[in-house]
Formats: structure tokens, C-alpha cells, sequence
């Protein structure tokens, strides 16, 4: 009774997880088959997974109605420099941290991490008016510079070296390593997982950015894919399947992203002790 019993309450969790995992996906099958539908079939068939007459107009038209290609190279731009300065900062940062003894170590760390209770939306208006003021509006240093440094990854990579033995630097310290050479040879190889992660979630962030493009781009040119998208909708109507072909577009890098990183950022997941 209790075998018959413990397969059941396998098949109703195995069942609950299908279904949440359909729910989940849905929304971005549903993108990916409006985006091969004409409009009129779009509106005939709005829940269909399968088109019945798949094109790929759609895409032909997004490319040629905007200059969408230019906004996927921005906001690649945007995401990859956004990454590499928060992955630099944040190990700098980081290592000091938790490696360096200096007076009032823990205050600047406390106030350092306090920023990360103020509300994005309140520091727009301080970010802009620094950003026009160095001339920056329109420009990718205006994308780029302002979101360089991170509490957020600062305080994830400082656990993670506080995690890593102290003997390894003691170690590379009396093989005649500086701190920035221990940083490099020991931290820095040590730590892939736990960069892969933050290189994930900083792209990300970066690339499905809105509110800060919105802020200082006023161009088409300088437009990110975000933004772009957002005026497309705005400007030339509601076109279903060209909205949607952008947005699966759109989504790729960061599911191309995720796949080369996966394997470093579930053991970083793990090492963590995050579930």
C-alpha cells in the first residue's frame, strides 16, 4: 500500500512540475510562433503554437522598417562593457574587503552596502544631471559608466573570497606575491564560478535596461534593443508578429549567455549553498 502510495505522490509531483514548467514556458512559445505568423492569422488563431503558414516576413520587415540591427549592436556594447567594468570593480573591491586590514574597514563596507537599500527610481535624477554635466547624454560612456560599480556583485564576490582558505595566500605571499599578484594567481582562478554568475545576472540587467536608455537617449541611433522595441511599438503601431520576432530576438543573447555559463553558475549556486 505505502509502494502504491509513494508512486503517486510521485506521479502528482512529477505532474505539478510539468505543469509549472509549461506555464512558464508558454508565454515564450507563444512569442516564438507569433513571431512566423501574418497578422491576420495572428488575430484568427492568437493561441495557436503551430503557425499555420509560417513566414519569416516578420523578421525581414523588423530589420527593414528600423534600424533594429543597430540597436542589438548597442545594447551589446552597453552589456559587455557594463560587465567587464562591474566584474573588475567588484574583484577590486571584493578583495579589499575581505583580504585587507585597513582602519574602518567594516564602516566603509556596512555604508558601502547600504546603498543597495536605495531605491534605483530615486537615483535617476542625480545620475542624469552628473551625466549631462560631463556631456554625456547620447553617448555610451552615459550607458556605461554610471552602472560600472555594483553593491550587489561587490557583496556576492566578498563572500565568495571569504569562503577561499587563507593558506593559499599566505602561501603565494611568501612565494614573493603582492596583493594584486595573489589576486590574480589565486582569487581570480578560483573563482569562475562565482564570476560566471555575476557575468550572467550583470548582462542581464544591462541588456534588458529600459529606464536609464530611456532617460539620456534621445536618438534612434543610440537606442538599445530595450528601448528600441518599446518606441517601435509606440510609433508604428501594434504589429504583433514584427514586435514579436524583436522580442525573441532579443531574448537569445541572454539565453546564449546562460548556456555557455550554466555549468559554472550552478556550482557557484552550490558553493554558495543557495537552492
Amino acid at each position: 500500500m505505502s509502494e502504491h502510495k509513494g508512486i503517486w505522490m510521485k506521479i502528482l509531483k512529477h505532474s505539478i512540475l510539468i505543469a509549472g514548467a509549461f506555464l512558464m514556458l508558454f508565454p515564450f512559445f507563444w512569442a516564438l510562433s507569433t513571431s512566423f505568423k501574418s497578422l491576420r492569422e495572428v488575430f484568427r488563431n492568437p493561441f495557436s503554437l503551430i503557425p499555420l503558414h509560417p513566414t519569416f516576413g516578420n523578421y525581414v520587415a523588423l530589420f527593414n522598417k528600423i534600424p533594429f540591427a543597430r540597436y542589438l549592436l548597442n545594447s551589446f556594447i552597453v552589456a559587455s562593457l557594463t560587465t567587464i567594468l562591474q566584474i573588475v570593480t567588484a574583484m577590486l573591491s571584493a578583495y579589499a574587503f575581505s583580504r585587507l586590514k585597513f582602519k574602518g574597514r567594516n564602516l566603509i563596507f556596512y555604508a558601502f552596502l547600504a546603498t543597495m537599500m536605495i531605491p534605483g527610481q530615486l537615483l535617476m535624477i542625480p545620475q542624469y544631471l552628473i551625466v549631462a554635466k560631463f556631456g554625456w547624454i547620447n553617448t555610451y560612456q552615459g550607458l556605461i559608466l554610471p552602472y560600472a560599480a555594483t553593491a550587489v556583485t561587490t557583496f556576492f564576490l566578498r563572500q565568495f573570497f571569504m569562503s577561499i582558505p587563507k593558506d593559499l595566500e599566505d602561501a603565494a605571499v611568501i612565494d614573493g606575491c603582492n596583493s594584486l599578484q595573489v589576486l590574480v594567481k589565486i582569487f581570480l582562478p578560483l573563482s569562475k564560478p562565482a564570476i560566471s554568475t555575476i557575468a550572467v545576472f550583470s548582462f542581464m540587467w544591462s541588456w534588458n535596461s529600459y529606464f536609464w536608455p530611456l532617460l539620456i537617449v534621445n536618438v534612434p541611433q543610440m537606442r538599445t534593443v530595450q528601448l528600441g522595441l518599446a518606441m517601435f511599438r509606440n510609433e508604428g503601431g501594434m504589429q504583433w508578429g514584427q514586435f514579436m520576432a524583436g522580442s525573441v530576438i532579443a531574448t537569445l543573447p541572454i539565453l546564449i549567455a546562460y548556456f555557455f555559463a550554466q555549468k559554472h553558475f550552478i556550482k557557484s549556486i552550490t558553493l554558495t549553498g543557495l537552492k
